[in-house]
Order: C-alpha cells, then structure tokens, then sequence
C-alpha cells in the first residue's frame, strides 16, 4: 500500500495511509458513506487526520460503545487503520488475518476494537501469536458483533484452560461456523468437552483441527460421541494427540456417522493393530474420503493383514499416507489386494517401512493399475533388486507422476538406467528425489544424458545429495547439461555429513549453468570445499546475479581443512 503523505518533522511520525477500514469495509454503507464524506471534502488535513493518545485510549478500552457521531466514527476508524498499519496487514473483504503478528495483549485490545466495524466479517485468523493466551475473553465476550463468521483459526496461541473455556461459551453466537483449528494448544486436552458441549444437531462445522493439543483418551472417546452431531463434517485432523489410541473404537463408530467426510488424519495417534480392524469398520461408510492419512503409528504394523477389505471401498480416494507405520510382510500381502484398487489414487506414501523392502515386489508392480498417481513416495523402504526393478518397471505405466522419492534405498545405484525409459517418458515429473542411493558415476552420466535429449523438461526439484560415489567426471557431465532444466528451482548435490571434498572443474560449470536457469533459487552444495579462486567466482556471480540464488555450501574452504 502506497503512502499517501510524507513525514513531517513537527509530527514526527507519518501522516495516515489510504483507509485499511474503507478497504475492509469497501461496498458497505460504512465503508462507503466514509470515502464519499472524504471525496466530497478533499481536505488534506481532514485527511490526514489522526486522534490523539486519549482518543486512541478510550476507544480501546470501550470496544462496545455505539457511535454516535461522524467524529465518533471518524476517530474510531482512524484508530483502527492505525492498527493494521502497525502490524503490517492488509485488511481484504469479510477476512481479518492477523496470523503470526506477535500479539499482545494491548494489540488484542485494539482488535476488539475492529469488530464493530465487522458485521459481515467471515475469516478470522489470529493463529501463531504466542502471546495472547489468557486474554480471549477480550473477542469471545464480542463474538456477537461477528456473528456471521465462519473461519475461527487460534492454532499455536497458547490457550489456557478460561481461555477454552469461554470460546466454548462463544460458539454459541456464531452458528455460522465452518472451520475451526485449535491445533497446537495443549490446554485443549483435557478441556474438549468444555469447547465442543455447543454444538448442536444440524451445526454446519465442516473442518475440525485438533494437531498435538494433548487430547487424553476421554476426549478421544468426546470426539467420537460429537460425530454424529457433525453431519457436515468434512475435514477431522486429531494428528499428533498420542493417548487417543485407546479410543479409536468409540472414534470409529461416530465416524460411521459422517458420510460427508473427506480427510480424515490420524497422524502419529498411538494407534495399534486392533485399530486397523475398529477404522477398517468405519470406512464402508465413508464413501466420501479423499485424504487418509495413518501415518507415523508404529505400532499398527500387522494391523493390515486381515482388516483392509473395506479400505478397498473407498473409490474416491486421492491420498493415502502409511509412512513410516512398520508395515509387515502380511501387511504388504494384504496392500497387494487392495492399493491396485483404489482408481482414483493420486498420492501414495509408503517410506519408512523397512520391512517391506523385499516383499513389496507384487505391489509396486500392480502399481501400474494407478494411472492417475501424482505422487510416489517409497524412500527409506530397503528396496531391494528384485522390487526396484518392479517398480521401475510399473513407474513406465505412471504417465500423470509429479513426485517420484526414491531416497535411502541403496539398490537404485549402479541401476538408474532400468528408470530409463519411466525418465524419457514421464512428461508431467517436477520432483525426482535420489539422495542417499549409492548413485555411481554412470548413473549420473545416463540422468545428464536424458536431460540433454530433452527430457525432463517439467522437473523443478531434484535432489542428487549424498551420493559421494560420484567422481568429478560425473559432475562435470552433469553439471554441463543441466541448464537444459529451465523450468528448475531447486538443486541438491550436497556431501554426506561426515565427508568432505574439494571441488572440482565442474564448478565452473555449474555457475555457468545456473545463469541460464530463470528459475532456479536454491543450490544445495554443503561439505564441497571451494578452492581460494572458486571463493571469488561465487562472490563475482553473488555481485552480477540475481541476489535470490541462494548458495548453500556451509561457507567451508579448501584452507580450512589443512
């Protein structure tokens, strides 16, 4: 926003801007009748008016007072532009984000004081300010002014117990609401009743975000008895609550009960086999579901082997994330049967699951049958030859993949080129990641090869780093072609932690390279020794290119390893 008047030295401070408030409120009579009174008078010092220190404190301490004339109004809104001056925000129709802006309890003030000026306001965001816990009494006490509100995000705000407690009093006067995330406030755990006990049949909640608020089994065993009440419920996130394990079966039966769910994430939950069996029951009843994500759970593994039947009903699945649950070889068994399934796949994440490293050859193989998959996370999972090579060969049939993460799995090197041909054919792919593979230098040599006849052409992240098999042969090539990558963001060559290595002439070509990547931005290169003269060829590139090109190589030297 442009500045409409400059400082002066008897005022000390800059005169005000254009209105946030006839902004906020552009179309509505208030805002409306204020631009035109400003119009009609064109007068600069009626423009620039701002009220004084005892002005300000009074229409701070009295949010609720009714205006009751065009100075009253004038002043007040003077005061309330003041605010989001200070703070840095753009006020946008019917949305007031003050996300991350450090709070305190004074600025909670004067927000209140905003709220009068809000009746049509829907989105309210004041998540990440730490420190204003204690103090939402201060807006719940007005939440009647905004009654029409259907977004209400306090995420990481440090609520205490009054603080739950009168947001659930709140609820109340905002039968609008459609959102709401308390993620991130541990006094919600415990106190879930006290928040929740309002609403009613018929409420029009679609999204309930829960993230690491220490939620006990009792509240657990609250959600699940709430569900039925949520009939328009579409988003449930309880990820990251560890102690609601043991009240997935009554969590399981309210979920029968929300036939419009859509995502449903139970992320790091404390979840056991026995819970695979209680949320296989639910899903034949969520016909809905686009997002399931179990992951992080590492006591479900085993779960699986007799309970994914109803798993393969949910049609409209788009995402499904099983990292890192210690899936078992009767689990992938189980998976083989149901996965190929699942028509509408777009985002599979099966990493970390180490066990599956030598009996996932059948299912990466019937991936195939997948033909709109986006994304394929398998890094971390111990393939071995025989699946690598099934999932290289099933990868070919993968016309729509953007996200292909092969990391950590140890097999891909010295048989990158059985991806050839997926390489050459994937025209959609914009992150390939191969960090930590075993890469040797022909397998790098035969990437730099695919890259010069064309192809790869989308890619915008690829990750090579800790692959410290590859000599200076090997970068050279590759580095000598990838400026073909014009649509390329970011890069990662960088050394293991515990390796060293001077570089080599390839340097040089991969400064040259990056002058013509429009794109590019991140160069990660950590534990690479610059020679003296390499130091001045960066600091040359730093001062003549773009200062957005960030160099990542730990700011180590080759004189600093004597």
């Amino acid at each position: 926003m442009s500045q409409t008047s400059k400082k002066t030295p008897s005022d000390g401070e800059s005169k005000s801007e254009t209105s946030f408030v006839n902004r906020f409120l552009r179309g509505s009579n208030l805002g409306s009748s204020k631009a035109d009174s400003r119009k009609e008078n064109n007068d600069p010092t009626t423009a620039d008016f701002q009220p004084s220190d005892e002005t300000r404190k009074t229409a701070a301490l009295d949010t609720a007072k009714p205006l009751t004339s065009e100075m009253d109004l004038g002043s007040r809104m003077e005061k309330n532009e003041q605010f989001l001056q200070k703070l840095g925000k753009k006020a946008v129709d019917k949305c007031l984000d003050l996300n991350n802006c450090r709070l305190t309890t004074a600025d909670m003030r004067e927000m209140v004081a905003l709220l009068p000026f809000l009746p049509d306001l829907e989105e309210l965001d004041i998540s990440w300010n730490d420190f204003i816990g204690g103090t939402l009494h201060l807006i719940t006490q007005q939440m009647h002014l905004v009654s029409k509100l259907k977004i209400l995000r306090l995420g990481s705000c440090r609520l205490t117990t009054d603080d739950v407690r009168a947001l659930g009093d709140a609820i109340k006067v905002i039968p609008q609401l459609e959102e709401l995330n308390l993620s991130w406030n541990g006094k919600v755990g415990g106190n879930l009743p006290l928040l929740l006990q309002n609403f009613q049949e018929g409420s029009k909640i679609q999204t309930l975000e829960l993230v690491d608020c220490a939620l006990t089994s009792e509240d657990g065993a609250f959600v699940g008895r709430l569900l039925p009440v949520l009939q328009n419920l579409e988003v449930l996130d309880l990820s990251i609550n560890g102690n609601i394990g043991g009240s997935v079966n009554s969590i399981a039966q309210g979920l029968k009960s929300t036939s419009n769910l859509k995502v449903l994430k139970l992320h790091s939950c404390g979840l056991s086999q026995k819970s695979v069996k209680l949320l296989d029951a639910a899903f034949g009843h969520l016909g809905e579901l686009r997002k399931l994500d179990l992951s992080c759970n590492k006591e479900l593994g085993g779960g699986f082997e007799d309970s994914a039947a109803q798993l393969a009903t949910l049609e409209r699945l788009e995402a499904l994330d099983l990292h890192q649950c210690s899936l078992t070889e009767d689990d992938v068994v189980s998976l083989t049967q149901v996965i190929p399934l699942l028509s509408s796949l777009q985002e599979l994440d099966l990493s970390s699951n180490k066990k599956m490293g030598s009996s996932s050859e059948h299912l990466l193989s019937r991936l195939r049958f997948l033909p709109t998959l986006k994304s394929l996370l398998v890094n971390n999972c111990a393939l071995q030859s025989e699946t690598f090579s099934a999932l290289a060969e099933a990868s070919i049939h993968l016309p729509a993949l953007e996200i292909f993460d092969l990391s950590w799995n140890k097999c891909v090197g010295g048989n990158l080129s059985l991806l050839l041909e997926t390489l050459k054919l994937s025209t959609s792919l914009q992150v390939l990641r191969l960090s930590s593979c075993s890469l040797l230098t022909e397998d790098v040599a035969l990437l730099a090869s695919v890259i010069q006849t064309g192809h790869l052409a989308k890619l915008r992240k690829l990750d090579l780093s800790y692959n410290d098999s590859i000599c200076d042969a090997g970068w050279t090539i590759f580095c000598q072609n990838v400026w073909l990558l014009k649509e390329l963001t970011e890069l990662d060559i960088s050394l293991r932690p515990s390796t060293f290595r001077n570089c080599g002439q390839w340097f040089r070509h991969l400064l040259c390279a990056v002058t013509k990547l429009p794109e590019i931005t991140e160069i990660g290169m950590k534990r690479w020794l610059l020679l003296a003269s390499q130091e001045e060829e960066l600091e040359r590139f730093d001062q003549d290119s773009r200062s957005s090109i960030h160099f990542d190589h730990g700011g180590f030297q080759q004189a600093d390893f004597p």
